[in-house]
């Protein structure tokens, strides 16, 4: 039986906690599994803005899911099969394939990506996940995501945590999820959908929030879990004063949980600054970045941050629009 995931210490972590909880796990898709059991909350479910509608996952995770983890680890088959249903280009899709199979295997899923439409064909919204609880049926939205906090102004509010490509914000997610989604299951339409009334609608949200430097990370917004997982920004500009021993650039499905490169992959500071140099010199998407330490014949991150061209700050400052309070 592996050991119990311990709480985090303080001043630890999210990979230090992480490492130290999970680092028998082999398989990246498994050790993607367990951080999206296991990691914080990006919200606080006590919070009284988010009124009760926050779902969490019961921590600590029990004996039982600990020995699942740990067989499925061992022979990880039958997942690798399950999240080849669908090819993936989306974050947000892929974690909800590992989080379906997490609860079809609890036995408690009772619809997943469930769409409602109209009687003229129309798709009026989604249900991510029915989930049964006791015999209470429970709507889950859920999201996987990642912010950046543009300082332009106090970052207390949603609206000042930016997505790095800029299409949205932790306020503007929020207002639609709240205004919207979590309001799907008292739409006409969706009865005929519903084994039974939903009787809560909640939010699951996981994901990083990432702070300009990367010491700078005593921000504390209003209804943020104080637990969440913190990642740095900086600018191009500004990498030769990384602290690092080791990087990787992580493609968008390897965004989740901390990641362990092989050592004839990582990258030294020289390749990863023509790396970005190369990137940015045709693309303003920012690059999340793995900063690593050697560990026998394998670099464990220690710490992620995004970075940006040297113009994103700007053009952040001008994308953010005040959603919610």
């Amino acid at each position: 039986m592996p050991p119990r995931p311990a709480e985090a210490q303080p001043g630890e972590t999210c990979q230090q906690r992480f490492w130290r909880n999970w680092g028998h796990l082999l398989d990246s898709h498994v050790r993607d599994l367990a951080w999206l059991l296991d990691s914080a909350d990006l919200l606080d479910p006590a919070a009284p803005q988010w009124a009760g509608q926050i779902a969490t996952i019961a921590k600590p995770l029990p004996p039982a899911t600990l020995a699942w983890l740990a067989a499925l680890d061992q022979a990880p088959q039958p997942l690798h099969e399950y999240l080849a249903i669908h090819p993936f280009t989306r974050l947000g899709r892929y974690a909800e394939q590992l989080m379906a199979y997490y609860l079809e295997w609890q036995d408690i899923l009772r619809g997943h990506g469930v769409q409602v439409r109209n009687d003229a064909g129309g798709t009026i919204g989604e249900f991510d996940f029915l989930v049964r609880q006791g015999d209470e049926l429970v709507h889950w939205e859920f999201a996987t995501k990642l912010y950046l906090l543009e300082p332009s102004g106090d970052g207390q509010a949603a609206d000042y945590f930016v997505g790095p490509n800029l299409a949205d914000t932790l306020g503007a997610k929020m207002s639609k999820v709240f205004s919207r989604q979590l309001k799907l299951s008292h739409h006409p339409a969706a009865q005929r959908y519903l084994p039974q009334p939903v009787a809560r609608a909640q939010a699951l949200l996981k994901g990083w929030l990432f702070y300009h430097g990367q010491k700078h990370y005593a921000v504390e917004a209003s209804g943020v879990n104080k637990a969440h997982c913190r990642g740095f920004w900086c600018e191009m500009a500004e990498i030769d004063q990384l602290d690092m021993q080791y990087a990787a650039i992580l493609p968008r499905l390897s965004w989740l949980a901390p990641v362990r490169v092989r050592l004839d992959a990582v990258l030294d500071r020289q390749t990863l600054r023509a790396a970005l140099v190369e990137h940015f010199a045709h693309d303003s998407m920012p690059i999340l970045v793995a900063l690593l330490e050697k560990n026998g014949e394998e670099a464990f991150e220690v710490r992620r941050g995004f970075i940006v061209p040297d113009d994103w700050r700007t053009r952040a400052g001008q994308r953010r629009r005040p959603q919610i309070s």
